[in-house]
Formats: structure tokens, C-alpha cells, sequence
């Protein structure tokens, strides 16, 4: 296929499987070319499972109605994204890697009755100074029609070659400094989490793994870290487009105390939307920088991002 890697599912790609491969050594970018070739992965005929969205629910607080809650298709379509990043001829290893942001884009609501086609294939790329970043897009098409989209970057750290510019986006809005939420977060919820995303990493899960790459202890995975901050955010106007732009700075522990900040009372900013920052109670740094707002029409997800 002219090089390319296409791999295609019926089903949800099997965890066990390609949490395995992860164990298997990668390549290196040095064996391809300095380049993340071209690979792709499709996911045919969804359908929401019930059960999983009512996880996904009690872990964030996000309530689906007849419609998902547009952060919904960032969990259900992760185990494609697995499936890629542990492929075997994928050239960087998946215990090196560190997802560093996520911008996704609702076109139009999706029915929780819907049937969902979904494909996930590698984007783009850059070489950085210490390490290396790859752009993983996702789409999902409800008969033929583009409703949802997200680009996901990964982080490797390492020394493959002379640096190039960074990414337009790499670079997050200032949050507010108004405290308009407070919680604790929960402790130990990263075997159920991972049973909704399909990623086990060992940094979700065990303290004496998450140690072993400079961490304090296990951590949240960041989906659910963000679908807290949005429950407690004013919600969107229904309807039209939806963007969500996120920036994973750094980890928020389990029992961690956190606030949430936002530009102004009640969190509105930017007029239409929210910025907002998650903020624990060990470091006044956001560990999550996000900007929530109404999207405009029609312009995809690539092009705003180039």
C-alpha cells in the first residue's frame, strides 16, 4: 500500500493486545528517516455502549442527554490511538511518550444512538530541541458526514536531530487567576479510567513506575482531569460548532487538592467561551491550561492548526 500502514477494526481494538506490544522494541526515528511514516487506523460501524457512557459520566460529571457531551469521543476513540502508538513499526516506544496537547472540534452534536466511523492516522511531526513530537487526528463521520475531530500530540524525549519550529498552538492562553471551583480529586482511578480510554499506562497506575520517569507518584489520566474542569464551567450554547484546545503541563496526583481558575466570575472569557487553568495544591502552576468556545463554521480542524 505504497508504504502506508492500514490497520481496520470491526470492534474495539483488543487493550491486551497492543498494551503487549508496547513491551516490544521500537525502531527508532534513526531507522526511518528522521520521519513518523505514514499510518492509519479505522474503527467501523460504533455504537455507544451504555454502560461505558455512564463511566465516563460519574468520572468526569458530564451528563449526556439525547446528545454526547463533546468531550465523550476523546475517551471512546483512544484505543485507536493506542492501537497506532504500539504498532510495532511505529518508531517511537509508547513508555516514552507524554501527551502535551489535545484540540478537538465538534462540528455538529452526535445522537447517543448514532453509528460512528471512526479513523485515526499520524498528521504531522516535528524535531525539538530535547525531543521529538507527533500529531495523531482522529475523525468521526456519522453516515459519511465529518461531526467530530481531534488532533493529539505526543511528546518523546530524546535527541533526534537539528530542531524545528514549534508548533503554531504550542504555546497556551493565559488563564485568570479567579478561583471559581475547588475539589479533591480522587484517589486510585486508574484501572477504571483505563477501562474507558484503553490506555494502562504504568504512570496512571503504580507510584514506583510513575517514579521511575521523574513523577511524584501515579497520576490522572488528563481526559478526566478536563471533563471535571468543564462540568464546572458554564455550558456552551447547543448547536453549533465546539472547540476545545488543552495543554498538559503536568500531572495531577491522586488526593490532590486542585482549584480551578478562570478569566472571570462564573468563568466567561473570550467572549463566547472559557479559558481556564487547573491549578493543585503543590504548585501554583496550572497543571492543565484549557480554552473552551463556540467554533466557527465549516474550517476544519488541520487547517486551523498549520
Amino acid at each position: 500500500m505504497s508504504g502506508k500502514l492500514s490497520l481496520e477494526f470491526n470492534s474495539r481494538p483488543s487493550v491486551l493486545a497492543y498494551m503487549l506490544r508496547g513491551f516490544y522494541p521500537s525502531p527508532g526515528l534513526g531507522r526511518t528517516g528522521g520521519v513518523f511514516p505514514p499510518m492509519r487506523a479505522s474503527w467501523r460501524q460504533h455504537r455507544i455502549d451504555e454502560r461505558h457512557l455512564a463511566g465516563f459520566s460519574r468520572l468526569t460529571g458530564l451528563r449526556a442527554g439525547e446528545n454526547l457531551p463533546m468531550l465523550y469521543p476523546h475517551v471512546f476513540t483512544f484505543p485507536l490511538l493506542m492501537a497506532l502508538l504500539t504498532y510495532p513499526s511505529f518508531p517511537l516506544g509508547l513508555w516514552n511518550a507524554l501527551q502535551v496537547r489535545n484540540h478537538l472540534l465538534q462540528h455538529r452534536p452526535i445522537p447517543r444512538n448514532a453509528r460512528l466511523d471512526i479513523e485515526t492516522r499520524v498528521a504531522g511531526q516535528r524535531i525539538l530541541e530535547k525531543g521529538a513530537e507527533a500529531d495523531l487526528h482522529t475523525t468521526v463521520r456519522m453516515r459519511r458526514e465529518l461531526v467530530w475531530e481531534s488532533v493529539n500530540t505526543f511528546y518523546y524525549r530524546g535527541r533526534y536531530g537539528a530542531a524545528q519550529e514549534a508548533a503554531p498552538l504550542s504555546r497556551s492562553p493565559v488563564t485568570g487567576d479567579e478561583a471559581i471551583a475547588r475539589w479533591h480529586m480522587g484517589r486510585n482511578e486508574g484501572w477504571r479510567c483505563g477501562g474507558l480510554t484503553g490506555d494502562y499506562n504504568g504512570i496512571h497506575v503504580w507510584n514506583w513506575y510513575a517514579r521511575m520517569f521523574g513523577f511524584r507518584g501515579a497520576f490522572h489520566h488528563p481526559q478526566f482531569v478536563i471533563g471535571q474542569c468543564l462540568s464546572r464551567l458554564p455550558a456552551l450554547e447547543e448547536g453549533g460548532p465546539q472547540r476545545l484546545d488543552a495543554w498538559l503541563k503536568g500531572p495531577v496526583y491522586y488526593g490532590s487538592h486542585v482549584r480551578l481558575l478562570s478569566d472571570a466570575p462564573g468563568g466567561n472569557g473570550e467572549g463566547d467561551g472559557h479559558v481556564f487553568g487547573i491549578v493543585t495544591d503543590r504548585d501554583e502552576r496550572p497543571a492543565i491550561v484549557g480554552r473552551w468556545r463556540n467554533a466557527d463554521e465549516g474550517r476544519g480542524l488541520l487547517a486551523s492548526l498549520q
